[in-house]
């Protein structure tokens, strides 16, 4: 399975609200429920669309993309206070042991699941921290998101975060995507 990026050129897609119809707001807040105290991480954040939602519920966000220019096209888009860009690798993020309450990602899980990656996100979250992720699903017809050998099943998807110590406290495949919840 070959890891890939989203193409920045077509980076003003992923501002575009079609994107709640396989994860709404309240279906990507109720996987971690976030608390005002909470420092977040998005991984694979792209333009912040998701990020922005989060922001709001939330101490401190860090959008996280291996693309610079992601990050600059979210800067010039505008920030929200509590929400600063990180530049990095899933697997070598630059954060302390313990750093994070909580980790998510949006349809971007297959662009980073990997034994480094999980590995690292265990390191960064705090005992008891949690995870949320929406991802394109093995299973879907291909018709949206990367093609279908670029995507994992839920069942991969809990049996690595499981590998990495992770607990599932709930794990759905869909149509198209899939959607999982777990703690440390």
């Amino acid at each position: 399975m070959g890891f890939h990026t989203y193409p920045i050129e077509r980076a003003d897609a992923l501002e575009d609200s079609w994107r709640y119809e396989f994860c709404s707001v309240e279906e990507l807040l109720a996987l971690f429920d976030p608390s005002p105290t909470d420092t977040v991480a998005d991984l694979g954040s792209g333009t912040g669309f998701y990020t922005d939602d989060v922001a709001p519920y939330v101490e401190a966000v860090y959008a996280v993309d291996v693309q610079e220019a992601m990050g600059e096209y979210y800067r010039e888009k505008g920030l929200p206070e509590n929400v600063s860009t990180i530049t990095a690798e899933i697997a070598d993020l630059p954060f302390e042991e313990n750093a994070l309450d909580t980790a998510f990602s949006t349809m971007t899980y297959h662009e980073f699941a990997d034994d480094p990656a999980l590995s690292e996100l265990a390191r960064v979250l705090r005992p008891g921290g949690t995870v949320g992720i929406v991802d394109w699903s093995a299973a879907g017809t291909g018709e949206d998101g990367p093609a279908l050998d670029e995507r994992f099943d839920v069942e991969r998807a809990v049996s690595d975060l499981e590998a990495h110590g992770f607990e599932v406290t709930s794990a759905n495949a869909r149509r198209e995507t899939f959607v999982l919840a777990g703690r440390l």
